[in-house]
């Protein structure tokens, strides 16, 4: 049984805890050297310091010892993240290898996996339930790992992987509640509450950065929360569900990969390349790369809530809105075509039109 009384709480203990644990992780950060440098792929102008996502895992966990769910998975789902949470830390504070970080997060993975959170089976139109059998341990750890570090990457611009994380986990917790998934929805409001806490003070200018602490223990969560939730849908094309929530960051992922392979560059290296730091190349501001971004987010998070509940016909229909707003964006981040941008500029001239017409 959810109890809206209960999650306002613990939504307000994680937005409390995050806000005021961030000023004396700053402290700490800063008196340890756990600070981020500008340089030439960077656009922070100052050294700032990092591991703010230590704020936001304690102010996560106090919002879930408050709710105190119970669940057998629980234990798995935090020795998970502590695990994310000390590699994140090393790396915040050493630089480690990518090959480090990647055995980190497999170990995160093995708790999730040996406690019997797995992407067990999808649907599909025709067939319905499929199950994947062997292959579903190694699909789990592909999408734990894929979702870690489709975060990680995005997390470029300051409050951009915080916004955008949040987005996704109001989209998870709609549906989490509309299907009676407790434990999916405890997790995804005590980390919407952390965010927020922490939003204050990441946001552009920020004065501390989430680092790799931050941005993998958020695509961790978001990854058990979809596969507590999301995958659990019995609706027709449910495995697009949380591919559609999360779109943004899984678009910048893959189209990281693709450059770098074409370019046969280090798929682990990181580069300026990413779509925030195109369309701040395109002429946008900081501010307005970061709404934009927020934006999309936040209509890939509606399309997925419509396409939870959706018929087989409307779920086409949604996918279809979903691949033309990633069109879009791809337009306006200037990574198709050549920099082209023809569905932009015909949307730019039907708007003047109707401005035209409606100053007249």
């Amino acid at each position: 049984m959810i109890n809206a009384f209960d999650l306002v709480i613990a939504f307000l203990i994680s937005l409390i805890s995050s806000f005021l644990l961030t000023y004396p992780v700053k402290i700490f950060a800063t008196k340890i050297g756990a600070v981020d440098h500008p340089n030439q792929r960077k656009i922070h102008k100052k050294v700032t310091p990092r591991l703010g996502g230590i704020s936001i895992f304690l102010g996560s966990l106090l919002g879930i010892l408050y709710l105190n769910p119970a669940s057998q998975h629980l234990p798995a789902i935090f020795m998970g993240a502590l695990a994310i949470i000390i590699t994140g830390v090393i790396d915040d504070r050493f630089t480690i290898t990518p090959v480090v970080k990647l055995t980190g997060q497999l170990i995160a993975a093995s708790f999730l996996v040996y406690s019997g959170i797995i992407i067990e089976r999808i649907t599909l139109p025709i067939f319905g339930i499929v199950d994947l059998g062997f292959f579903s341990v190694f699909i789990t750890i592909v999408w734990i790992i894929g979702i870690t570090n489709a975060i990680n990457l995005i997390d470029g611009l300051d409050g951009l992987a915080t916004g955008v994380s949040t987005i996704a986990l109001i989209s998870i917790f709609v549906m989490a509640i509309i299907d009676s998934q407790i434990l999916a929805a405890f997790l995804s409001i005590v980390v919407i509450g952390a965010n927020l806490g922490f939003l204050y003070h990441n946001f552009y200018p920020a004065k501390i950065y989430m680092g790799d602490t931050g941005s993998n223990f958020l695509g961790y969560l978001i990854a058990v929360v979809s596969m507590l939730g999301l995958f659990k849908n019995v609706t027709f094309f449910s495995f697009i569900i949380p591919i559609i929530v999360l779109a943004v960051p899984i678009f910048d992922t893959l189209y990281a990969i693709v450059r770098r392979a074409f370019n046969k560059e280090n798929i682990m290296k990181a580069d300026n390349k990413h779509v925030h730091y195109q369309l701040i190349e395109a002429g946008y501001s900081h501010r307005k790369t970061v709404f934009i971004l927020y934006a999309f987010s936040a209509l890939f998070g509606i399309m997925a809530i419509l396409f939870s509940e959706a018929s087989t016909t409307t779920s086409l229909i949604i996918t279809i809105v979903v691949l033309f707003l990633i069109q879009i964006l791809a337009e306006l981040a200037g990574v198709v075509m050549g920099g082209k941008r023809p569905i932009v500029d015909y949307l730019r001239r039907v708007l003047r039109k109707v401005e035209k017409i409606r100053n007249k």
